[in-house]
């Protein structure tokens, strides 16, 4: 018997449907759970292949009621689906779902299931959602403080200035009190609480990294492979070659998710600043010739492989230790 195929564009306040069986036929909905609800009760015993995009919080509503269904949920990367359809005309969130439907028809057996996460981890990610949220409010708040000065003619730059310092004043406190509630999150289950101690305890791992790796690996049950985590945080290098005219020189891929990367530059940054053994290989590689920047991605990805290293062996990272 073929496979009923569900595919959902998935918008702010509507979700529009395509479902593929004998035929194909379109369905708009609200975005709402009593809505997905009465949708989904006609398919609860021919077990559909739902497909959607990933599109942050305008899932949730969504996921609350397939997590009730026994039903394969695929959630797609915007960029893995834009880069399949090749040369494509026209838009619009019909064809948008028969798109997401044909896609997950043809691809469903490489990608990997959508499994719940656990509250826990739900919460770990609505909270960095808004502390990311309030850092970006910081900044441009922080870099509009320099224009004030453009209104001194007019005796409004000590005003303005000051109200905009209140802003972010009070955004800090905003910031503080999430990442206070994230780390209570974290030590209400013992097993987060383990893990995050673990990765702590890596060089150039402080408390935001390792926040965000426990959100994305889901407490490291959907990427449990170093190597699968390096090349989603773009640390991986490839070759660019094709036959004898075509030959770059190796390097990372622009497709990764930058948050990642940009917080483990960071943590490379602070480890290769301080007193360990990953200190003293950037030191040794740049000695010996190697371009910085390519020590300091090596020494994203090594930080990435200790991380799964002590997570696997449940023990603390041990510093000195002689690096390849």
């Amino acid at each position: 018997m073929k496979n009923i195929i569900i595919g959902i564009d998935i918008s702010k306040k509507t979700l529009d449907i395509c479902i593929k069986d004998e035929k194909v036929s379109y369905f708009t909905i609200e975005n709402k759970v009593q809505s997905i609800k009465r949708f989904f009760k006609i398919y609860s015993t021919s077990y559909p292949i739902v497909a959607m995009e990933n599109t942050g919080k305008y899932n949730w509503n969504l996921l609350q009621v397939l997590e009730s269904h026994n039903f394969k949920v695929y959630i797609i990367s915007p960029l893995h689906l834009k880069k399949s359809m090749g040369l494509t005309r026209g838009k619009n969130d019909k064809v948008d779902a028969l798109r997401i439907c044909n896609f997950i028809e043809k691809n469903h057996q490489e990608i990997t299931q959508w499994k719940p996460s656990s509250l826990t981890i739900r919460k770990i990610k609505v909270l960095l959602t808004e502390r990311a949220a309030r850092i970006k409010m910081r900044k441009q708040l922080t870099s509009q403080q320099d224009d004030y000065k453009l209104m001194k003619g007019i005796n409004m730059d000590k005003e303005l200035l000051k109200l905009n310092l209140q802003l972010v004043k009070s955004i800090d406190i905003q910031i503080k009190n999430i990442e206070k509630s994230i780390e209570e999150v974290i030590s209400s289950e013992s097993e987060l609480k383990n893990n995050y101690q673990l990765m702590k305890s890596v060089p150039g791992v402080g408390k935001v990294l390792s926040w965000i790796i426990l959100a994305k690996t889901e407490g490291f049950t959907t990427i449990t492979d170093p190597r699968k985590m390096a090349c989603y945080s773009g640390v991986v290098p490839f070759d660019f070659q094709s036959g004898t005219s075509i030959k770059r020189r190796s390097g990372v891929s622009r497709l990764a998710d930058k948050t990642v990367k940009s917080v483990l530059h960071l943590g490379a940054m602070s480890a290769i600043r301080n007193d360990n053994d990953l200190r003293n290989y950037y030191l040794r590689k740049v000695e010996e010739g190697k371009n910085k920047m390519s020590v300091i991605n090596a020494v994203r990805n090594k930080i990435i492989h200790r991380v799964f290293a002590v997570i696997k062996n449940q023990i603390p990272y041990q510093k000195n230790l002689v690096l390849s």
